[in-house]
């Protein structure tokens, strides 16, 4: 009978443990900055698609959509992010980027860049798209 491979060998463990490191170093290189890290993926999410409605953010930021409203008003509340009613359609609320907000974000994207350059070069190129490839066929569509 095969071995049942112990929890620090599953692949779950291990993608679990990759991600809570990743995004320690992250938010350590945020601090400085004030910014937490899902602040910061609202305003890369919103880079690259202003006027987001808060479901669709949520789900790109990976925050539940409670948890993001309470985000959403402290980012307002520090005049990064504003809301405003899309123009199709009045009832629904959309979120903008704030001038303050672009200029916090242009400022720490390097950030992430740097910590992705930092994982190719840990792999390579090829292998890094391979990687990714592989992980995102793990996803559930």
């Amino acid at each position: 009978m095969p071995r049942q491979p112990q929890y620090e060998e599953h692949l779950a463990y291990v993608i679990a443990s990759l991600n809570r490191q990743l995004e320690e170093d992250l938010q350590e290189s945020l601090r400085p900055e004030g910014i937490a890290i899902e602040q910061f993926r609202i305003l890369s999410a919103l880079n690259a698609s202003e006027g987001r409605p808060m479901g669709e953010l949520a789900s790109a930021v990976l925050v539940d959509p409670a948890t993001l409203t309470k985000i959403v008003d402290r980012m307002v509340t520090d005049a990064l992010v504003y809301r405003a009613p899309s123009a199709q359609d009045r009832r629904r609320v959309l979120i903008f980027t704030a001038p303050k907000g672009k200029a916090v974000y242009r400022r720490l994207k390097g950030i992430t860049q740097s910590q992705q350059n930092g994982l190719i070069e840990r792999l390579d190129k090829v292998q890094a798209a391979n990687l990714t490839q592989m992980l995102r066929g793990l996803m559930r569509p």
